[in-house]
């Protein structure tokens, strides 16, 4: 079974919604890690294994992502981390995938399904073997306990129950010697 870990420089983890129900407001997170384990080159077979520091939610506005960590949304300090284990990597086409697993978000599990594209594979200037794969998806952000909200002066909703995550992922193969030495 081949092992690969997460390239974190070149790696994006964001996430959008609605703001005021009429712009988008996006963000991301800067420190995750992740495995992959697959016997298969097309990663049909992939067990995969994702976790996200919330405390590197990250929107452009300090305050906003203070309220973000806070109870009223992720609860950082009892929640530090966001979690995401695969069940299944169906492939529909050549490159596309349905991905599912279960998502924990304070300490809530909940089954999301991702589309994923599988850009390809190739070597580094190294010889490093890498892959790299773009994910899109869309969850309810009530269904994990991320139930603030607020109404506007003029009775609008602040922000909007749906989150799009987009992830640009880049893979590197881990090669045996760098196993056992870990």
């Amino acid at each position: 079974m081949a092992t690969w870990k997460i390239e974190a420089s070149h790696t994006e983890i964001n996430f959008k919604t609605r703001h005021l129900l009429i712009s988008t407001v996006s963000g991301h997170f800067s420190k995750f890690e992740g495995t992959v384990e697959a016997n298969s080159s097309d990663f049909t077979d992939a067990q995969i294994n994702f976790s996200a520091d919330i405390d590197s939610i990250t929107t452009k506005d300090e305050r906003r992502d203070g309220h973000l960590k806070s109870p009223d949304f992720f609860d950082a300090a009892n929640h530090p981390k966001l979690l995401f284990v695969s069940k299944s990597l169906t492939k529909n086409a050549v490159g596309e995938y349905e991905l599912t697993g279960d998502l924990t978000i304070r300490g809530i599990t909940k089954e999301v399904k991702l589309n994923v594209s599988f850009n390809g594979s190739a070597k580094t200037f190294g010889g490093t073997e890498v892959a790299a794969f773009e994910i899109t998806g869309s969850i309810n952000r009530f269904d994990f306990g991320l139930q603030w909200n607020a109404l506007t002066e003029v009775g609008g909703i602040a922000l909007g129950e749906q989150v799009k995550i987009e992830a640009n992922v880049e893979l590197n193969k881990v090669v045996a010697e760098t196993l056992q030495a870990a």
